[in-house]
C-alpha cells in the first residue's frame, strides 16, 4: 500500500465527510457491453445490466428472493463433512483454501438450499455459488444435494436447481468424482416418486456438473448467453484440430441444437417456473 492510500485518502475522506460505510466500488464495468453500470442500480435490477441485459452472478439469498413467492423462503442447513479427506496440498493446504472461501463468502460450501412456495407450490431449490472455489463439487456438496432431494421426497415437492460450476473439486480426488453418481442416484429416487426436477443453467456450468445431475432435469432452462459445456473450447479445438462454430457452448447454441428446452431472462424466471409447476404438479386451489 502507498502513502497516498494509507495516509492521504483517509484524511481527505475525513475532511470532506465521506461515510466509511459507503462502498468504494460505485461503478461496475459490464463485460457484455463494456459500459460502466452503477453498482446500486445493478443490484436493484437483479444483477442484470440495464444496457445490454448481461446476467452477472447473483448470490443465493438474492436468487431465492427472486424465485420464491413474495421473496419468502426458509433456508435449509448444509451438511458438514470432514474438510480434507485425502490431506491434499498444492501451493497451500486445502483446509486453508476452504477457510479463505468460507470467510469471503459466508457459506459452508458452494451449495445453498431453501424451501418455500413457487406459485403456491411447495418447492425445494438449491443454488450453486461459483465464487466458492469455482462452484466445484465435493463431499459437502453431494451430501447437501442429497439432503435437498430427500427433503423434496418427504414433502412431495419439486426440486429446482440453479447450477454454476467448474466441475469436480480436485482437492478431494475420488471423493469428488463419486458425487456424480451420488447426485444421479438422488434424482433417480425423485423420478421413481414422479416428482419433477427442473435445472436452470447459469454462467458457467461445466465439467462434472454438466456430465451428471444438471442435464437430467425434466425441464432444462438456461439464462441468456450462459457458458454450458464439459471441456473448454480450446481443449476441444486442440483435440479435433478444427475451429469451433461461433457461440459454441453458449445457451443460444444449445437451444438451437436441442440440448436445452428454453432460455429465460432472470426477470422472467419466477413466472416461468410458476407456469411449469402448475402444469406438472397441478395449480394449487
Amino acid at each position: 500500500m502507498s502513502w497516498i492510500s494509507d495516509v492521504v485518502a483517509p484524511k481527505l475522506k475525513a475532511f470532506i465527510g465521506v461515510n466509511s460505510s459507503v462502498k468504494d466500488n460505485l461503478w461496475t464495468k459490464c463485460p457484455g457491453c463494456d459500459r460502466m453500470v452503477h453498482t446500486g442500480e445493478l443490484h436493484d435490477n437483479s444483477m442484470v445490466c440495464v444496457y445490454c441485459a448481461h446476467h452477472f452472478p447473483i448470490r443465493a439469498p438474492d436468487r431465492f428472493k427472486i424465485v420464491f413467492d413474495n421473496g419468502t423462503f426458509q433456508q435449509v442447513d448444509s451438511v458438514r463433512v470432514k474438510d480434507d479427506p485425502i490431506k491434499f496440498r498444492d501451493l497451500k493446504k486445502y483446509t486453508d483454501r476452504l477457510k479463505d472461501a468460507r470467510n469471503k463468502s459466508g457459506l459452508n460450501d458452494c451449495i445453498s438450499v431453501a424451501q418455500g412456495q413457487i406459485g403456491g407450490t411447495q418447492s425445494i431449490a438449491f443454488v450453486m455459488d461459483f465464487s466458492f472455489m469455482g462452484g466445484s463439487m465435493g463431499l459437502a456438496f453431494g451430501k447437501t444435494f442429497s439432503k435437498a432431494a430427500n427433503l423434496a421426497l418427504s414433502l412431495r415437492a419439486p426440486l429446482i436447481g440453479f447450477t454454476a460450476s467448474g466441475g469436480a473439486r480436485m482437492q478431494e480426488g475420488i471423493f469428488s468424482l463419486m458425487q456424480m453418481p451420488a447426485t444421479i442416484a438422488s434424482l433417480c429416487d425423485l423420478r421413481e416418486a414422479r416428482l419433477p426436477y427442473i435445472n436452470v443453467f447459469t454462467n458457467p456450468t461445466t465439467g462434472g456438473v454438466l456430465a451428471s445431475f444438471s442435464t437430467l432435469g425434466d425441464i432444462l432452462i438456461a439464462e441468456p448467453k450462459a457458458l454450458i459445456g464439459f471441456a473448454g473450447a480450446r481443449v476441444i479445438e486442440k483435440t479435433i484440430k478444427d475451429k469451433l462454430p461461433e457461440g459454441f457452448q453458449r445457451s443460444e447454441f444449445l437451444l438451437q441444437h436441442g440440448m436445452i428446452d428454453m432460455i429465460v431472462h432472470r426477470h422472467d424466471i419466477a413466472a416461468k417456473l410458476r407456469s411449469i409447476l402448475w402444469y406438472l404438479c397441478g395449480q394449487p386451489s
